[in-house]
């Protein structure tokens, strides 16, 4: 598979990574033998990134990665954890002895020394214009609890203030067909300071795998039923900010401008593997079919400029008035 150079921490990633926020919690049920085969076969695709936090099933998704690692230990991988969702969202809690504790509970979980890339996990605003809270996260990278740290953000602004910070390595960032306003400053801001960016909720909470019809139920325990008005986080998390029968209509438009022979959730993935600035992309999994299809999205050509433009007048004319300026 395709490699490219995660911004600042100098390590070469697959094009397309491995979300793994559904083997934690939020998802519906995933058990531990089908997780740790998910893992298994994104790795035997070419996946060499998988993206956690600490707060994905309390560090259950953590704990699995770690698992496998161990039973896989010649696989080159990059595992990026993020951090400070466990606490109250207030900026006085983004400290150095908490990131000394969380970082070491995420050690414990992945059974690492040093962990490869940590993120800030959706802080508070205020958090970025923080100089202490950067001095802090330089400490972790001098007392080798991490050899690289970066942000996880919602909107465009925290990803520039972000990408300012000379030690921030990565950003991640929502960016999909139906979520485009990164394109136009926050990718280029990226590529022009050689911060990496990884690119999450890369389907649209699955909207864009064209499965769905306005009957379509999820499970009580996943964000996609009690999070559709951002009642538990950030609504833009549940299916990219989009109500979801519109998402469903536009997405089924969306799924006939897939070229022969791809799944509309594969030239979803294409799409964000084509844009300048993009790392790596980091779908999610829930069976070893869905992760093997999203890793062979990274070998699809890129997309002709014909369907480059349908993509971009279906977010104009469906999407961009629902999300475009909120985030």
């Amino acid at each position: 598979m395709e490699e490219r150079i995660l911004g600042r921490t100098g390590r070469a990633v697959s094009v397309i990574g491995l979300g793994t926020w559904q083997l934690g919690a939020d998802w519906g049920d995933v058990d531990e033998p089908t997780a740790l085969t998910v893992l298994d076969a994104a790795a035997e695709s070419g996946v060499t990134l998988f993206d956690t936090a600490d707060v994905y099933g309390d560090g259950r998704s953590e704990q699995l990665i770690g698992q496998w690692q161990r039973a896989n230990p010649g696989h080159p991988l990059t595992v990026a954890t993020k951090m400070g969702r466990r606490v109250e969202q207030r900026p006085e809690n983004y400290t150095l002895d908490n990131f000394r504790a969380w970082t070491d509970r995420s050690r414990r979980n992945l059974g690492a020394e040093t962990l490869d890339l940590v993120q800030l996990h959706c802080p508070p605003p205020a958090v970025y214009r923080s100089d202490e809270v950067f001095e802090a996260l330089d400490t972790l990278v001098n007392e080798q609890r991490v050899a690289a740290y970066g942000v996880s953000v919602e909107t465009v602004d925290e990803a520039l203030d972000a990408i300012a910070r000379a030690g921030v390595a990565s950003v991640q960032i929502i960016l999909n067909a139906f979520r485009q306003k990164p394109l136009e400053r926050a990718l280029p801001a990226a590529a022009a300071a050689g911060v990496g960016i990884l690119a999450r909720v890369p389907l649209a909470s699955g909207l864009l795998s064209g499965r769905y019809t306005h009957q379509t139920t999820f499970a009580a325990d996943d964000h996609r039923a009690y999070n559709r008005h951002g009642e538990s986080f950030d609504v833009g998390e549940t299916f990219s900010g989009v109500d979801f029968d519109t998402g469903v209509d536009a997405a089924r438009e969306f799924a006939a401008l897939a070229p022969a022979g791809t799944t509309p959730a594969q030239t979803a993935l294409r799409w964000i593997i084509d844009q300048p600035g993009v790392t790596t992309v980091i779908p999610g999994a829930r069976s070893v079919q869905q992760a093997r299809a999203n890793a062979a999205a990274a070998a699809l050509p890129p997309l002709d400029e014909g369907t480059q433009s349908a993509i971009a007048k279906l977010y104009d004319a469906r999407i961009r008035r629902l999300v475009h300026d909120k985030w």
